[in-house]
């Protein structure tokens, strides 16, 4: 499997290219602003991007999806709460292939209601549910810190140890991480009753 990690936009977007090989079928994971230069790569790779995924509908993390689908004729997969216009409509526990990649939909609201995980060759693209040292903040219209805690430690610390952190932003000390690294090291993930992790979410 091929992964290409971009740091785009003036936010510190994480825009992922995935596919089995050059030349082959692959997948965008949140195209963001300042998207050409991942669409030239793209054509330096001779991809042929079949879908454009997003994980959740903040403006960042969804700016580039016309200009990819443009070039490329990608269709967009999100969340089924989600209101982007997507061709795709997934629900918890949907699978998708493509190129012989296989990826799991995982639903992670919180962050927002639409925020999902997408799970595929030992990676786990986590989009703003989970940064590398830290999570996404739910202080946004939509934002449930009592969702993200079922979200966090009902699903994202279920998931298998090895599994290579991929964040949204790049906001950590370093741009990937492990399942494994962050239920040892991130603060956000220590044992926490859902009322304490409600109340320290909301905390200045």
């Amino acid at each position: 499997m091929m992964l290409h990690q971009y740091q785009v936009g003036p936010l510190q977007n994480f825009t992922y290219v995935v596919a089995q090989a050059e030349g082959g079928e692959g997948v965008v994971i949140d195209p963001s602003y300042e998207i050409s230069g991942v669409l030239e790569e793209i054509d330096r790779m001779h991809l042929k991007i079949r879908y454009i995924l997003n994980t959740h509908s903040h403006p960042d993390h969804v700016a580039g999806n016309d200009d990819v689908r443009a070039r490329t004729g990608a269709k967009v997969g999100a969340h089924r709460s989600a209101d982007l216009g997507q061709d795709l409509s997934f629900k918890d526990r949907d699978t998708l292939s493509v190129g012989g990649v296989d990826i799991q939909v995982l639903s992670t609201p919180g962050h927002t209601p639409d925020s999902v995980l997408y799970v595929f060759g030992g990676h786990v693209a986590t989009g703003d549910t989970l940064f590398v040292g830290e999570c996404g903040r739910t202080d946004l219209p939509g934002g449930s810190p009592a969702d993200l805690y079922d979200s966090l430690f009902g699903t994202v610390l279920k998931l298998d140890d090895g599994l290579v952190v991929l964040p949204g932003h790049d906001y950590g000390s370093t741009p990937t991480s492990t399942i494994g690294y962050e239920r040892m090291s991130n603060y956000v993930l220590q044992p926490r009753t859902k009322d304490e992790f409600v109340r320290f979410m909301r905390s200045p």
